[in-house]
């Protein structure tokens, strides 16, 4: 006769909002809780642009998820990425960072792996046009937004000195609008008076977008009020352009007539389209489940993988309704996924109902006391979109550190400009030119 009871085996992959909500749903429940992340916190992502700005630092917007979760006391926290699924064993294979294989048994599986920047099949643009999506991400963007500036400083060539002094941005969704709005602040109030030969108020900052709006997803007068704040910040709008082509000193970009157009600017950054990651398309294989265009895995109204009841997909990588890929989204498909394996637990036989997301709005910050925030019919803009857009903010932030050393920067920045994170690291071209060359062959006697 057995004296205990194997608790039943939940594997969540990927701790972003979605994964962390679901973890959080299953905390007092009878079960074994198993978080896969191929990184080791739990990262705010929708202000990822302020560390890149400078604004925050990466302690402020990524939190140890182990720190995050030390209360749960049956998860837990593998550092490793998924690579397969033996839908049939009910296996998930990961790989740890040292390169070796862990398989990990599941009696359910919630999928919360999220998206990762998508270049349209032109994956070369990566090398000169980095995306956004990792701390990583905002950590090479920082280096390079403040690296044109100082290299700006020490050119002698006139056309060279402005391609770094011209920084072009591909997307106007929340991350290129509010990227652009920061590098115009940077250049405008934050290096004010800092260089001695350049100018850094006549930085350039295009943004490029393939529709006719930014911010087109919040809707019209939105989008307008958007579209005034920034060019009033001396933001250039180019509407109804795809980028064509990528290189180190600029990007050539096509009009809806076919008219190209090269721009000369040494810092491209990509802040346009998402894909799945290579984890969908291994699902889709075990489970035969359907995939969007994007990468996305079809699922049921709730969120199971068809055939496959054990199986959910919640956040970006799940499509159903043509959800928007929003922290809120993650943060409630999460957290249902959760209660609803914690239901089975529990025994409960009632059908659950379909998941169901309440619309919480979309806000982008633009600049100091200036954010466009749409709630249902309800849009606000300027200093009233700002204050709502910080409430909001601070309501998701994981952490008391985290929310005090936000509010403490950003009184910092709203009150005189300047930014406290701006320290930024070049690599060592010697060190790198010698990896390159690799050992030095031996003088001949």
């Amino acid at each position: 006769m057995q004296d205990h009871v194997t608790p039943r085996r939940v594997v969540i992959l990927g701790g972003g909002f979605a994964g962390l909500f679901a973890a959080r749903a299953l905390r007092k429940s009878p079960v074994a809780v198993t978080l896969v992340d191929r990184r080791a916190h739990h990262l705010f992502q929708p202000l990822l642009y302020q560390c890149a700005s400078g604004i925050l630092s990466e302690g402020q917007i990524a939190q140890p998820l182990r720190g995050v979760l030390r209360r749960h006391h049956n998860v837990r926290c593998v550092l490793a990425e998924a690579t397969d699924v033996d839908a049939d064993a009910r296996l998930v294979h990961a790989r740890r960072p040292d390169g070796a294989d862990v398989a990990l048994p599941y009696d359910d599986l919630i999928v919360a792996v999220g998206m990762r920047q998508s270049y349209f099949g032109h994956d070369e643009f990566a090398a000169h046009a980095p995306g956004m999506k990792t701390l990583d991400d905002a950590l090479d963007i920082r280096r390079r937004i403040y690296r044109a500036f100082e290299t700006a400083e020490t050119t002698a060539d006139d056309r060279e000195r402005q391609q770094w002094l011209t920084f072009a941005l591909v997307g106007g969704g929340p991350t290129g609008v509010e990227l652009a709005g920061q590098i115009r602040e940077i250049a405008g109030h934050t290096l004010e008076r800092e260089f001695q030969k350049i100018d850094s108020a006549k930085a350039r900052v295009l943004l490029f977008e393939g529709s006719d709006a930014v911010l087109g997803a919040f809707g019209p007068r939105p989008a307008r009020r958007a579209a005034r704040t920034l060019q009033g910040l001396g933001v250039e709008l180019h509407l109804g352009t795809r980028v064509i082509d990528v290189r180190a000193d600029g990007l050539t970009v096509q009009d809806h007539d076919g008219r190209t157009t090269r721009f000369e600017a040494r810092t491209v950054l990509w802040t346009a389209g998402v894909e799945a990651p290579p984890i969908a398309a291994a699902l889709a294989r075990a489970t035969g489940a359907e995939q969007d265009r994007a990468g996305r895995i079809l699922v049921e109204p709730d969120l199971t993988v068809p055939g496959h009841p054990e199986i959910r997909v919640t956040g970006d990588v799940m499509s159903l309704n043509r959800l928007p890929g929003l922290a809120e989204v993650a943060m409630q498909s999460g957290a249902y996924a959760g209660r609803l394996v914690r239901h089975a637990v529990e025994g409960r036989t009632k059908e659950p109902k379909p998941f169901k997301y309440v619309d919480l709005g979309s806000a982008a910050y633009i600049a100091r006391g200036r954010a466009v925030v749409k709630v249902g019919p309800l849009h606000l803009s300027g200093f009233t979109g700002w204050l709502a857009w910080l409430f909001i903010h601070l309501a998701f932030l994981t952490g008391f550190r985290s929310r005090l050393g936000a509010v403490l920067s950003w009184s910092v920045a709203f009150a005189t400009g300047s930014r406290r994170e701006r320290a930024f690291t070049m690599p060592d071209t010697d060190v790198s030119a010698a990896r390159t060359a690799g050992p030095k062959a031996p003088e001949p006697p």
